[in-house]
């Protein structure tokens, strides 16, 4: 299996996480670490469970990863995620060293990527070798279109003002973004 038959696998994984989320009262958001072609740990988020803002679902992956693991450093590890870690989890990201992160939907208003850009900032580990790794590889809009359609199945509305927001957008492959105009049903689809 090539590495983007490995990723498209582990995101299917992962959005289907993501419904889970959904049946646990949750928004669809959920994350899962793998190393190679093993899942290490799968989460979905935890902050309406929990009353606790920080129980998003990659901050969780990455605490139950090292703990599986046994060590603090992931650089053989990717992180999943049906959506752009935003920039509190991004940092933690960078300390535990991820050798990848990919997600499908990108998130241009809070993402650590497109829009603070910690997972690609060379500075942190150039001034702070000891606390941040190197940047990790970003691999964004991996199956894109399933995990939208999980939100928008989910509640059309909450998917159509987040859209229509620019909260979220289609990332593309390469890990450029793609703008996305339209908050309709057939938009999402697209």
């Amino acid at each position: 299996m090539d590495q983007t038959e490995l990723d498209e696998k582990m995101m299917r994984r992962c959005i289907e996480l993501s419904v889970t989320a959904i049946k646990q009262g949750e928004f669809p958001f959920s994350s899962l670490v793998a190393e190679g072609d093993r899942i290490v740990v799968e989460v979905t988020n935890r902050v309406r469970r929990n009353a606790d803002v920080t129980q998003h679902a990659e901050l969780l992956a990455l605490s139950e990863a090292q703990k599986v693991l046994g060590k603090k450093d992931l650089r053989t590890c990717t992180i999943y995620s049906n959506v752009e870690p935003c920039v509190m989890c991004s940092f933690p990201m960078r300390e535990t060293r991820i050798g990848r992160v990919v997600f499908a939907i990108a998130s241009p208003m809070m993402g650590g990527f497109s829009k603070w850009n910690v997972l690609e900032d060379p500075e942190l580990a150039e001034v702070m070798p000891e606390a941040f790794g190197k940047a990790p590889e970003v691999i964004s809009g991996v199956l894109y279109r399933e995990a939208a359609n999980v939100w928008l199945r989910w509640n059309p509305l909450i998917w159509g003002v987040i859209r229509y927001r620019g909260c979220f957008e289609r990332g593309s492959g390469a890990g450029g973004l793609q703008p996305v105009q339209m908050a309709t049903a057939a938009a999402a689809k697209a």
